[in-house]
This record gives structure tokens, C-alpha cells and sequence, in this order.
């Protein structure tokens, strides 16, 4: 926990810096947070690009992974096979999205603690001071608290000017920074208080009810939109072997359906969340998530640049290819049509006389006939054996003195 702690502070004691220098320099909390919630996109930026730009990649290869699937449907060891030679000979890394998606969670997570500890870090108050002006606060009226311990430090933020005396007598080294507190008040909305969801209990309809209840739903409005376009946008990128987009794939994929569940699970998690923490917190989620907006789209558009100029490659590579198969088809057709016989230099002698001998009999027949007919001569003739053998029952039986009566004698008997 020790080794844990100082970790975390070398990402939440600067952040905390940043956000008390932004509201000392706005004078306003939700204007401080909003701008604190950009600059921390912005630093994390080049991270997130290089998980955008793996996803993009993975999503590219979808119908060739479902062609691969196809093929080896029952031998899992074949079909991870040919996926590992695929993502070599692509350059994608199988955890390379996964990894790159998971650095920004190892920040933004101890962000958290930035906002929801403003006495710790914007204040800069040791942990126990903190816990001791809470308990002041509690012991004088405990009914400004709810019952998630976790975020009582921006409710006691609330109310330090309040009980500055108190805190003051009980806590003689805490600073008169401190003890002015922090101003929530943000377009007439409380964002130190928690929203409230049930409307029927509301005591009174004005706007800063009507102000929090919505920011939890716009936070996760925001969030729903974000994962929508990732997703659209992602899609737009997958192309078949030929670089023509393929929709149809896009639209089946595995990886799409899974992030179609987790397109409303998150959001719905997020919504319940908003009414039961302070509405700072779903202000900042809300702000990420347009940012997040906003990032996609940059990002897309800019590695798309990229990816059309392979697909127009690749478009060219297989026409060509086409052509080429097109022109090969056609020598084929006339030689086809040049020689219907199928003889050439390769064909042997004996299989030649015995084409030339057929032809000839052939020709006699058919004379034969034409003879006959012209004498009105009736000719009972048998039919001409359809194989080489005679033998229709056996066409594919070898050998000039075959006779399929061989053993009939021996059965009968």
C-alpha cells in the first residue's frame, strides 16, 4: 500500500496542482474543471492516438479473420496459427490496442481522487486533516452528508467558510486557504451537492434542481455518442482483400457486437453513478466524453488519409490482377476453339490414332445412315457404346477382354 501510494502521487500531486492553479486563476470550479478535463485529454493524446491507430488496424483485418475462421472452423490450433502470420505479416500487435487502452486508465483512474479529494489536493491538506474538518462538519450537521463516505471531502469543501471558527479552534495549523473553501457554484448549479433522481421529492423546482439532475444524463448522453462514432468510425476503415470497404463485415463482426453491449452497459453504470456522487464528477465525465468526441473524429480522418492510399494500392493490385486473369481466360478460348480436339505437342501417338480411329468410325456410321435413309432401307442398329470400354455398367474398367459375363456361369450354377 505504501509503494502504492507514492506511486499514485506522482500522477495526482501535479494533477492536484494544475487544477487549483486553473481555479485560482478562473475564480470558478466548473470553469477550472471543464479546462482541467481538456488539458488532460490533450496530454494524453499522443497515448490514445496510438490506440486509435491499433484499433483502426485490427478493425481493417476483420474480414480477413473471418475468412480465416471460416476455413479452420473445428482446429482452434490452425486458426490462431494463421491469425499470429496475419498480425506478423500486417505489423499488428495482438495486445498492442488492448495495451495502448489500457496506459490511459492507469491515469485517469488516480485523477479521480483529484477531484473527489479537493481538500487533499486542491487545498493541499494532509489526509488526516481532511478526515478531522470532516468530522467537525458531520458532528455540527450531519445531515449535509450522504451515505458514500467516499466523496464527503467535496461536500466538506462546501462548507468550510461556515465552520471556519470550529475548524480553526480544533485544527490551529490549518491554512486560511483552506478555511475560505471552494466555490461550486457553476451557471446557479451546485456541483458539490449530489443530484437528486426522484423529482417527486424535489422541495422546490428551480433551476439548480433541474441543473444537476441533467448534467448526470448529458454525461451519459456524451458517453453513448463517443462509443457511436468510435464505432462508425472504425467501421468506415474495414475493407475486404481488394480495398473496397466492406460493410456487411463491418456489421457482423464480433468485436462490433460486443461493443454495442458495452455501448449501453457503461453509460447506464455511468448514469447511475451521476445520482449518487457529486455533479463535479459527471461535469468532468461529461467533458471527456466531448472531447473524446471531438478526438475520434481527428484521429480517424487523419489515419484514414493513410489507409486510403493502401486501399487505392491494394484496388489497383487486384483490377490488375483481374485483367491479367481476364486475358489468360481468353488465350485459353482460342486455343480452345483453334484445337477442340485437345491434341498437341505433348498428346502421344497411340492416343491420337485412337481419336483419328473413332473420328473414322464415326464417319462411316453416320454415312451408313444417311445411305440407308436415302434407300428407305430400315436398319436395326444397336446403340454406339457411350465409353471406351463398351460396357456403360463399368465406363471406367481397363483391359480389351473384359466380359461381364464371366461369372455367370459359376452364380448360376
Amino acid at each position: 500500500m505504501f509503494l502504492a501510494f507514492h506511486i499514485s502521487d506522482i500522477i495526482t500531486i501535479p494533477f492536484g496542482y494544475l487544477l487549483d492553479w486553473l481555479y485560482q486563476f478562473t475564480s470558478n470550479y466548473g470553469i477550472a474543471l471543464i479546462l482541467f478535463a481538456i488539458l488532460v485529454k490533450l496530454i494524453l493524446f499522443p497515448i490514445q492516438a496510438k490506440s486509435k491507430k491499433s484499433m483502426m488496424k485490427m478493425s481493417r483485418l476483420s474480414p480477413l479473420v473471418q475468412k480465416i475462421q471460416a476455413r479452420y472452423p473445428d482446429d482452434q490450433q490452425k486458426q490462431n496459427e494463421a491469425l499470429q502470420q496475419l498480425y506478423k505479416d500486417e505489423g499488428v500487435s495482438m495486445t498492442g490496442g488492448c495495451l495502448w487502452s489500457f496506459v490511459p486508465l492507469l491515469i485517469l483512474l488516480p485523477l479521480y481522487q483529484v477531484v473527489r479529494q479537493p481538500i487533499v489536493y486542491m487545498l493541499h491538506e494532509s489526509l488526516d486533516v481532511a478526515e478531522q474538518i470532516i468530522e467537525i462538519i458531520k458532528a455540527a450537521n450531519s445531515e449535509y452528508f450522504g451515505g458514500n463516505p467516499y466523496y464527503h471531502q467535496m461536500v466538506a469543501a462546501r462548507y468550510l467558510p461556515e465552520f471556519a471558527e470550529a475548524i480553526k479552534e480544533a485544527i490551529p495549523s490549518v491554512s486560511a486557504n483552506t478555511l475560505a473553501g471552494l466555490n461550486f457554484d457553476f451557471l446557479g448549479i451546485d456541483l458539490g451537492a449530489v443530484p437528486q433522481f426522484n423529482v417527486f421529492r424535489w422541495t422546490t423546482w428551480d433551476w439548480a434542481h433541474i441543473g444537476a439532475f441533467l448534467i448526470p444524463i448529458l454525461s451519459a448522453g456524451s458517453q453513448v455518442l463517443s462509443m457511436f462514432i468510435s464505432q462508425k468510425m472504425n467501421d468506415s476503415v474495414i475493407t475486404n482483400e481488394k480495398g473496397v470497404q466492406d460493410k456487411e463485415t463491418a456489421k457482423n463482426s464480433q468485436q462490433n457486437q460486443t461493443n454495442m453491449i458495452m455501448m449501453w452497459m457503461m453509460p447506464l453504470m455511468s448514469l447511475w453513478i451521476g445520482f449518487t456522487v457529486p455533479a463535479a464528477l459527471s461535469l468532468y465525465w461529461f467533458i471527456q466524453g466531448i472531447v473524446s468526441i471531438v478526438q475520434d473524429v481527428f484521429l480517424t480522418q487523419h489515419y484514414r488519409k493513410i489507409y486510403d492510399a493502401e486501399d487505392a494500392v491494394r484496388l489497383q493490385k487486384a483490377m490488375e490482377e483481374e485483367r491479367l486473369e481476364a486475358e489468360r481466360e481468353r488465350v485459353r478460348a482460342e486455343r480452345r476453339a483453334a484445337n477442340p480436339d485437345g491434341q498437341t505437342q505433348n498428346t502421344s501417338k497411340k492416343k491420337m490414332q485412337k481419336q483419328q480411329q473413332l473420328a473414322e468410325e464415326a464417319a462411316k456410321a453416320a454415312a451408313a445412315r444417311e445411305y440407308a435413309a436415302k434407300k428407305g432401307i430400315v436398319v436395326d442398329e444397336e446403340a454406339a457404346p457411350a465409353c471406351m470400354s463398351g460396357i456403360p455398367e463399368r465406363p471406367f474398367c481397363k483391359g480389351r477382354n473384359y466380359n461381364p459375363n464371366r461369372y455367370r456361369k459359376h452364380t448360376e450354377e
